[in-house]
């Protein structure tokens, strides 16, 4: 059975869609198969997996009105070699239709169960914030990467991810966990991003992925071509970083039988050390 992964970080512009969709190629890079699920209404990891969101007949807004099933809906992305389940503006009035419903957090598991045999990895892009959609992720997810840039800001989101995981697993999917923390746009030139690396590192240990993503213009530009970094150059810094993420990911998941569902792997949410916690709940500087 597929690997579910968010990413997710509750901050916004951390990088968490050119995460996603780097990581999908360089999985498929490294042959793997791999589903991509945009369930941000801005559509832009669709687009940023040259699949153009106005031509979709069919997207994620319909499988979780349960008017189509992801077999029904997702598309082959050609250039990247990998599968999409696209959305567009749609998507912003399915949280509204889906208050009112049964199972309305997890529509998006129930619909994968049906392809999960198919995939070796499927990645679920979420939006900047604790919406219905990025519950639905949540409840779907066997664990969530998390993309986070080296400063102090980016520690206050932290916390806040860290309890609504607690949240989610407590309540809604108990084999929820954090796969790991990614640190993503480095400079190793800024003396404090070093720090915010090595204060990670320290607390969190083998919870930190080993490989870091840099600060990259070729990967800022990508999106403009409609493709990933790892496919429009994929002989640039951030995409050779990507790759090497992605064969991370994969020796970190293996044995695969840590996620069959009769043993399922112990969930093992992150607590944040009181040494980075302030009296307010929030991290120290």
């Amino acid at each position: 059975m597929a690997k579910i992964f968010c990413i997710a970080n509750q901050k916004g512009g951390v990088g968490k869609t050119t995460t996603t969709v780097n990581l999908a190629a360089g999985l498929a890079k490294v042959g793997q198969r791999v589903l991509m699920i945009d369930l941000d209404p801005q559509g832009n990891a669709t687009m940023g997996s040259g699949i153009d969101k106005r031509q979709l007949e069919t997207t994620v807004y319909d499988v979780l009105l349960e008017s189509s099933s992801v077999a029904e809906a997702r598309v082959k992305s050609e250039s990247c070699g990998y599968d999409v389940l696209g959305a567009n503006r749609e998507l912003a009035g399915a949280e509204v239709e889906m208050v009112a419903l049964d199972r309305r957090e997890k529509r998006l598991r129930t619909a994968l169960a049906a392809v999960g045999a198919e995939y070796d990895f499927i990645l679920i892009d979420c939006p900047p914030s604790l919406s219905l959609l990025t519950l639905n992720g949540l409840c779907a997810a066997h664990g969530v990467i998390v993309p986070m840039q080296c400063e102090y800001f980016a520690l206050e989101g932290l916390t806040d991810l860290v309890n609504t995981i607690k949240q989610v697993h407590a309540n809604l999917n108990k084999n929820l966990q954090i796969i790991g923390l990614l640190r993503v746009m480095f400079d190793p030139r800024i003396t404090l991003q070093q720090q915010v690396s090595e204060q990670l590192k320290a607390h969190f240990g083998d919870k930190v992925f080993d490989t870091v993503i840099p600060r990259n213009v070729r990967l800022a530009e990508a999106p403009s071509y409609g493709l990933p970094g790892v496919v429009f150059d994929p002989a640039a810094r951030g995409s050779q970083a990507f790759v090497a993420f992605a064969q991370e990911l994969v020796t970190k998941m293996l044995p695969a039988s840590a996620f069959a569902p009769s043993a399922p792997a112990a969930p093992a949410p992150i607590d944040l050390p009181a040494t980075l916690q302030g009296a307010d709940g929030g991290l120290q500087p």
